[in-house]
């Protein structure tokens, strides 16, 4: 297949034809025979005047209202995220505090947590401890 490419001059030659109205772009694609049905309109909306080819949205009240309303959702959980870090931070500044203070690693409190009673108090099930995290 092989690929033409136009200078740029040519393109701009093109797209002033189409914006003078003296041809639409399907013509002056079949006058200078460029390949591509959109390839004419693709350089007006690259190099014309912004006369052609602009896209506008055009949005209706409840629309605007549901895109603010996503927003503002966003912002809110983002608030709680950052809320939740900051409680999990302090948690583990609390376990490391904690530890300290019972004379035990927090990787050894872990492990004595997993196997089911609290370190540094009773061993035996159903009774607490007055250490609760």
């Amino acid at each position: 297949m092989n690929v033409i490419r136009y200078s740029k001059a040519f393109k701009m030659h093109c797209v002033q034809e189409v914006e003078a109205g003296t041809a639409c772009a399907y013509e002056v694609q079949r006058k200078y025979k460029v390949k591509g049905t959109a390839t004419i309109m693709r350089w007006v909306r690259r190099f014309g005047s912004g006369k052609y080819g602009k896209v506008i949205r055009v949005e209706r009240a409840g629309e605007v209202n549901v895109a603010s309303q996503l927003r503002s959702e966003l912002r809110r959980v983002k608030e709680v995220l950052a809320d939740t870090y900051m409680e999990l931070a302090l948690e583990k500044a609390f376990l490391v505090v904690a530890c300290e203070r019972m004379d035990q690693t927090v990787e050894g409190f872990k492990k004595s947590t997993v196997a089911g009673h609290a370190p540094g108090g009773p061993k035996q099930p159903g009774i607490k401890s007055d250490l609760a995290l």
